[in-house]
This record gives C-alpha cells, structure tokens and sequence, in this order.
C-alpha cells in the first residue's frame, strides 16, 4: 500500500512538471505582418469564420494591413443579396482592413458592382491582385481553413 502511494505521488509530480512546460510565445514580431487572404468559396461557413480569424488577428496585433480578396464563388461573400456577414465586413473595413471584388468574377457571374457591398473595392484579377501582394511581401492566407 505504502509503495501504492509514493507511485502515485511521483506521478502525480510527473504530470504537474509536463503541465507547466506549456507556455504562450511572445507577440515580439507580429507588428511587421502584411495579410491578404483569398476567398474562392461561397460557403458562408467558411466566410464567418474568416470574419472570427480577423478578429483574432486584430486582438493580437491591431495594425497589421489586411485585404481579402474575393473571386471565383468567394464574389458572393461581397454581394449584397447572398451575404451573411455584411455587418462584419462593415465593421472590419471601419477599422481598415479592404475587402476587395474581382472585376472578371463580377462579368462571369453577371453580377453588377451596384450589387456588391458599399464597403468593397475593385480589382481587375482578384488572382493578380493576390500575386502582387505577396510581390510586395504580404503573406498570403486561404480562406476557408
């Protein structure tokens, strides 16, 4: 019995040393990021939790540049009938992230710029657009995790 316990005592002290080996990394850095993410799908899913890693990202460092590039079936994410998130997006772009549409989706899919929200922007190719940034050296993110 008495071995029992002192077995039981060392593990429990094995396990309190592994738990406190965890510990959070230093911010030290994130000041300098560039984002831009690609959205490519109509999942509204995918499109909320976007808007939940923005905010996650803007907790942690509040002026890292960020634009999110919307084409292909991610347009819809931008158009004012088919959004979920539009009070979102209007509270990111409050707080200066862009959110931009691309022109070609825009023709392809018949939708007008009158339809896509107040908040957006226009670029000709959402996937030049996207290139040039990483050029200019933002990091680029996929939306839809």
């Amino acid at each position: 019995m008495k071995k029992l316990l002192v077995l039981l005592f060392m593990l429990s002290i094995a396990r309190l040393a592994g738990a406190q080996s965890h510990q959070t990394l230093s911010d030290e850095g994130y000041q300098d990021n560039k984002i831009v993410f690609q959205v490519v799908t109509q999942d509204t899913l995918a499109h909320k939790a976007l808007m939940k890693q923005l905010n996650n990202i803007r907790s942690v460092a509040p002026n890292t540049p960020i634009e999110v590039v919307c084409h292909g079936p991610g347009l819809y994410m931008l158009v004012t009938e088919r959004t979920v998130i539009q009070k979102q997006i209007k509270e990111h772009a409050a707080k200066g992230i862009s959110f931009v549409a691309c022109e070609f989706s825009l023709k392809e899919r018949n939708v007008s710029k009158d339809a896509v929200v107040q908040e957006a922007n226009f670029v000709r190719s959402g996937a030049l657009e996207i290139a040039n940034k990483q050029r200019l050296g933002w990091s680029y993110l996929k939306a839809g995790f």
